[in-house]
């Protein structure tokens, strides 16, 4: 890092932009992923720099950032990349939602604004836990979280634990600790078999189509389908492990969980 507070930083996924934003330290931003759409208004502000797992070096090196944010093992080759070009580089690699807290944390730490980012995170901790007080002793529905349709993958840990939070039970929780989604795949036959009340659906960068999920051979007999009670979650809510998933992404699973 070449200065302290870092004042020009490039964030390589939508959830630290985001974050910046909300502690007022947007100004820091000087580049950003092409998925960073919170607040709206970043798409006019900042220069996209970037897609997930492909970047524009060049653009990124011509806009001489003190930091650049990623995020998991799919942008390592960027980030050695931008390492051997003597830029630093903090790796995020959070996956639930304990790890979504200590990312705001350490990005208000990284740029001077602990205090800022600790209040922040102690507000989302308070809302986790009145939405849980409020889904206390209500039916719980069975829930599957289908994070893609072909092949099938079931929800990653953060989505799970705020399924969870918001009242309904994950009927693949034994997936939601697995990071890559090689390994939540899951066979159709067995979502059938775990007779799911309710379908949470998010295709990353693909509208969803319950009909086409109802059509599905044996899946009629699901009582989620059965109920009309498939439902899609935009995948810029829930699929960024970062403050998105914390509001917007809960608020949509509860009015899901209660519709």
């Amino acid at each position: 890092m070449k200065r302290y507070p870092p004042q020009r930083i490039v964030c390589l996924t939508e959830e630290t932009v985001e974050t910046l934003y909300l502690l007022g330290e947007d100004a820091r931003i000087v580049g950003v992923s092409g998925y960073a759409v919170r607040p709206a208004r970043v798409r006019r502000e900042k220069p996209r720099v970037s897609a997930f797992t492909s970047a524009d070096i060049p653009k990124i090196l011509a806009l001489e950032p003190d930091l650049v944010f990623t995020f998991s093992d799919l942008q390592a080759d960027i980030a050695a990349e931008l390492i051997r070009a003597g830029i630093a580089v903090h790796a995020f690699n959070q996956r639930d939602v304990a790890g979504i807290l200590a990312m705001i944390r350490t990005v208000g730490a990284l740029v001077g604004a602990a205090e800022k980012a600790e209040a922040l995170a102690r507000r989302y901790e308070a809302r986790l836990a009145d939405i849980a007080r409020a889904a206390a002793g209500r039916a719980r529905p069975r829930v599957f979280f289908e994070e893609w349709d072909e092949p099938l993958i079931s929800g990653i840990g953060w989505v799970s634990e705020l399924v969870s939070i918001a009242g309904g039970d994950d009927v693949f929780p034994g997936l939601a600790g697995e990071k890559a989604a090689k390994d939540r795949l899951v066979a159709p036959e067995l979502v059938i078999a775990a007779a799911p009340d309710v379908i949470l659906a998010s295709w990353c960068g693909k509208k969803v189509r319950p009909e086409k999920i109802a059509a599905r051979p044996g899946w009629q007999e699901i009582p989620a389908v059965r109920d009309g009670r498939i439902v899609e979650i935009k995948s810029p809510l829930i699929l960024q492990p970062g403050p998105a998933a914390l509001t917007d992404g809960l608020d949509a699973i509860v009015a899901a969980l209660r519709g």
